[in-house]
């Protein structure tokens, strides 16, 4: 069972990333907002593994904390959602959005994550409701590898995360402006222009 890795970042196209680890390239998928805190291809990385296995193949998730990790896990338990739609609820909410949404039975905002009707929005809440205390989700400020600082603005910082990924400047402008809005943190921006481009592929 593989529970993190650590190694030389290879690939990064979200949901996809993909490690080398002493020769050896692992494919891993994340939540969008995993991607805000990656270093630059051929930097060193390391992220916590969620190794899951179905009937007929086996898929890493990878996580930037153990509390995201473990609502990814808690979201597993909750009757009709599987490790796709799980990790889909990650990228639509960040972990300590989750989590407040789960709390006070914000069934509107939970319905508003892609993928989330509903009912389902009222499993989440009924199953998991008093179940996440004491995780701390939030991938913000956590460094994955060798960072470089980047302006507190948040389009400003939205943009330099993106840039990093590999998207062109003229993407990463036309990505930006497609979602920012007024009062937006960085992570917010970087995690909607991320779900608007794979949409659109």
């Amino acid at each position: 069972m593989i529970a993190r890795l650590a190694g030389i970042l290879l690939e990064k196209n979200p949901p996809y990333l993909v490690i080398d680890v002493n020769g050896v390239g692992y494919e891993i998928e994340a939540p969008t907002g995993v991607f805000i805190d990656l270093p630059e291809n051929g930097k060193q990385v390391a992220i916590l593994i969620h190794h899951h296995f179905s009937q007929d193949s086996q898929t890493l998730y990878g996580f930037a904390s153990l509390g995201e990790r473990e609502l990814f896990r808690k979201l597993l338990k909750v009757n009709g959602i599987g490790a796709k739609l799980a990790l889909a609820i990650l990228s639509g909410a960040s972990g300590d959005e989750l989590t407040r949404f789960v709390n006070t039975a914000d069934i509107a905002a939970l319905t508003r994550i892609p993928g989330i009707g509903k009912k389902t929005a009222e499993r989440i809440v009924m199953e998991l409701r008093d179940k996440l205390d004491g995780i701390v989700a939030g991938t913000a400020g956590q460094s994955l590898g060798a960072g470089t600082p980047v302006a507190s603005d948040p389009v400003s910082e939205a943009s330099h995360a993106l840039a990093s990924l590999g998207y062109k400047p003229a993407e990463v402008s036309r990505m930006v402006s497609t979602v920012a809005e007024a009062g937006m943190d960085a992570e917010e921006i970087i995690r909607k222009a991320l779900q608007t481009r794979v949409k659109a592929t």
